[in-house]
């Protein structure tokens, strides 16, 4: 199963690398990421160069896609041209967004009907899109989810190992990256975000 992590220019490194590094953690059982650019390189809102791992056209055949944020989601919602490469489909796919990342899914008509999460600073502009916003890191429908605030990264990941390969390897994901002497009430804090936020399934 391939998860396409879509990564533009200005992104927010901790959206993109957690959510990324902790799916990545699964590449044994057949669960790996990628990140996926507009471009052949994107330059994070820190300044950080990274070259993308894969073609925005990857998200039409991966089975998971993640939308990071950044400080040019704006932008990149009032560009058709690339809004238009971004070809989802709900009926197959996990789709979930970070932070910002609520603009591209309201944008595409994914939010249509459904509460969201963002970031404090995003949020009126999500709101202007019609969209209810949460104050809650993590909320999932169906397969659509939408995470807020940076480290709500992890419950994205969480919701999507979760979906595809089980609670149990949600659990040893965040039993292994969780502060030491604090697995339980990571894992517990985690388990707990995704299942709040909506039904988990397999």
């Amino acid at each position: 199963m391939q998860v396409a992590v879509v990564t533009f220019d200005g992104f927010n490194e901790l959206d993109s690398f957690i959510a990324s590094a902790l799916v990545n953690r699964c590449r044994k059982d057949g669960l790996e990421a990628f990140i996926t650019t507009p471009t052949p390189r994107v330059t994070s809102m820190s300044g950080v160069e990274v070259a993308g791992q894969r073609p925005m056209e990857f998200v039409a055949e991966a089975d998971v896609v993640l939308i990071g944020s950044g400080v040019k989601t704006r932008d990149v919602v009032a560009d058709d041209r690339l809004i238009s490469r971004l070809s989802l489909d709900p009926g197959r796919q996990l789709i979930g967004s970070q932070c910002s990342g609520a603009l591209v899914l309201a944008r595409l008509g994914l939010l249509a009907g459904m509460p969201a999460c963002t970031d404090t600073k995003s949020r009126p502009f999500v709101e202007a899109c019609d969209v209810t916003v949460l104050d809650a890191p993590f909320h999932a429908e169906g397969n659509i989810a939408t995470a807020g605030g940076c480290l709500a990264s992890q419950y994205l990941a969480t919701w999507v190992i979760t979906r595809t390969l089980g609670q149990d390897a949600a659990r040893a994901v965040l039993d292994y990256v969780a502060p030491v002497g604090e697995n339980q009430e990571t894992v517990e804090r985690g388990l707990r975000a995704v299942h709040m936020g909506g039904p988990v399934l397999r």
